[in-house]
């Protein structure tokens, strides 16, 4: 019954006017809606939304929840959710397309091969919101704050754009401060708990469905505001 259902979403999202899809990660195509061949590289504020609002990306958005609630929020912005997995990706554009949020779309695809669909100067923004922290250090480097994924941004963003981490994982959170201690990239403010004083920003108070589920085991949020020039 889960991979009839997860079969069904599939075959939902190739219909899906706000999804876009790279079935091969080897040889990779952007396909659209009834799979359309798409070329929105660089072009995606004027051809897709046909405007010329920022683009905001959020990074690893499993069921779009910050997707969705700064797309409300922001109308005056665009903004993409990137995951791999289509299953979650499934119910974000399902809600953006029944809430009428024009202004959010998903992406599914590697985030390794962001370059590959996203223009230099872009991205004016990016959240990474609850990212699989890979605990074991063999695989250190597939976390989203590691220097290889640092390289990719910033091939795609504007210069010292905004990139925002929210987590639960204290391991995450040291491991990223590391890193861009040794990148020297810019760091305009961290917290290990930002629940026990005024919140940095209001973006913080949108929670995911990991983050509730942190939440209610007592896990502490933490949260890095950092710059990519």
């Amino acid at each position: 019954m889960v991979k009839r259902n997860k079969l069904l979403k599939f075959g939902e999202l190739s219909t899906y006017s706000n999804v876009f899809q790279n079935f091969d990660y080897e040889n990779p195509s952007l396909t659209g809606q009834n799979g359309k061949l798409m070329d929105l590289k660089g072009n995606w504020a004027n051809k897709h939304f046909k405007n010329s609002n920022p683009v905001v990306l959020e990074l690893a958005c499993g069921r779009g929840e910050y997707c969705l609630a700064l797309g409300e929020k922001y109308p005056e912005k665009n903004f993409i959710g990137l995951d791999v997995k289509g299953a979650r990706i499934w119910k974000g554009a399902r809600m953006a397309l029944q809430n009428k949020l024009e202004n959010v779309v998903f992406l599914r695809t590697r985030i390794e091969q962001l370059e590959l669909f996203f223009g230099a100067g872009e991205v004016s923004e990016i959240w990474i919101t609850f990212p699989d922290p890979f605990l074991k250090n063999s695989k250190a480097n597939r976390r989203l704050t590691a220097k290889p994924f640092l390289d990719r941004y910033k091939k795609v963003l504007q210069k010292n754009a905004l990139c925002h981490l929210k987590t639960d994982n204290t391991l995450l959170y040291n491991f990223s401060l590391d890193v861009f201690k040794e990148e020297n990239v810019k760091v305009n403010y961290c917290n290990d708990d930002i629940y026990s004083s005024p919140l940095f920003l209001e973006e913080l108070e949108f929670k995911t469905y990991y983050e509730k589920m942190h939440l209610e085991k007592n896990l502490k949020i933490k949260y890095i505001q950092f710059e990519l020039s």
